[in-house]
């Protein structure tokens, strides 16, 4: 049975109230221009962004919050949906803090929100730097990179993702200015963070284009951003080409067709089994640096059986690290990577979209499915 996407989904109420009131944002305000004759709009933005994914609703399953948080609209536009927060009579920015909190336990593999800068703030401040979003824009401030260029595109963004289109990823600022300055004539921004969005140029803002792929370039660029991410904790370096070139730029040793293990770059187990993995394991944090196996597109399951069921559980699929060339997943024509673990329920709980780095800071996201 195929896996569904799953969507998270927050609408904001009262996000873009204070616009059309010239109030210059919604922030403590929501009264004062509901008063002054303020339509809310934020339902309508959503109901924009969604409708871009009517054709493909069989695929999605949404998690979200009871009536205008969401459930409302999706009960209006048909789409499967579940309600794992309930609202408080009155909204306030506590709702949706509790709901992207309540939506961690689904890990879904994007949220979906409406609202301006202050609604990116609350995401921000709920979410795991690992967790994959994209803001609807609905309020009147929109300085921040993590927000569609109208609804529509950000419905798009979403729809290239479950037509299986390489989509990038980018870790895009979240701003906001000091909304009572900006009422009394002055523009105070200030970075809250950021938090990582699908990024295509002709429907995100702020997004950053690559440039053309050579092989060892590419290479050495990949390597550079793992590398760079390293620092106390234990790596597994996975079989393949990719990760032998990550470390060469170490200069460590590598079993080409084997698992190796790291820490504080430096080589600490060579040709590993299962068995020592295992025991490493059971008092070590461990992350994973794992490629393709090229035109056939297995992560696990084909070159890597050290990396057992009971290893991989362990080490948790927020600590893959997947590298690969975007000319290899291109070749790959939009057909998923694989898992094969031999564990079926492993493998369905391993399913979904993941972050993959395709040179430095440079990222894109690509399915994981596994095999019917």
């Amino acid at each position: 049975m195929k896996r569904q996407f799953m969507l998270g989904l927050l609408i904001n109420p009262l996000a873009g109230l204070g616009g059309s009131v010239a109030l210059k944002g919604s922030d403590n305000v929501a009264a004062q221009a509901l008063a002054l004759g303020a339509k809310p709009m934020a339902n309508a933005r959503m109901t924009q962004a969604l409708t871009q994914l009517l054709p493909y609703q069989d695929d999605i399953h949404i998690i979200t919050g009871s009536g205008e948080l969401g459930a409302e609209l999706c009960e209006h536009m048909g789409f499967s949906y579940q309600v794992i927060y309930q609202a408080k009579p009155a909204y306030s920015a506590d709702d949706s803090h509790s709901l992207i909190a309540a939506m961690a336990e689904f890990s879904p593999d994007l949220i979906l929100f409406a609202g301006g800068d202050g609604t990116a703030r609350d995401v921000l401040a709920s979410i795991s730097p690992q967790q994959v979003v994209l803001g609807v824009p609905a309020g009147v401030k929109i300085h921040s990179g993590v927000y569609g260029i109208t609804p529509k595109a950000a419905g798009t963004v979403v729809a290239m993702l479950l037509q299986g289109q390489l989509v990038n990823l980018l870790d895009a600022d979240v701003m906001d200015i000091d909304e009572q300055a900006f009422r009394a004539g002055q523009v105070r921004a200030q970075r809250f963070g950021s938090m990582r969005v699908p990024a295509e140029p002709r429907y995100v803002q702020a997004v950053k284009m690559g440039g053309k792929e050579c092989d060892e370039l590419v290479l050495a660029d990949i390597a550079a951003d793992v590398i760079e991410s390293m620092e106390d904790e234990y790596f597994i370096m996975g079989s393949g080409s990719t990760v032998a070139f990550i470390m060469e730029e170490l200069g460590l040793d590598n079993t080409l067709l084997g698992v190796d293990v790291i820490a504080n770059k430096t080589l600490v187990m060579t040709d590993t089994t299962a068995a020592e993995l295992l025991a490493l394991s059971d008092d070590k944090p461990l992350k994973l640096v794992i490629t393709l196996i090229g035109g056939q597109g297995h992560i696990l399951g084909r070159g890597n059986q050290q990396l057992s069921p009971t290893l991989i559980r362990r080490v948790g699929r927020e600590n893959i690290i997947i590298v690969a060339t975007k000319t290899k997943l291109k070749a790959l024509e939009g057909r998923p990577l694989i898992v094969d673990s031999g564990d079926p329920e492993l493998d369905q709980a391993l399913a979904g979209f993941y972050k993959v780095t395709t040179g430095y800071r440079d990222y894109v996201m690509y399915p994981v499915a596994n095999p019917e």
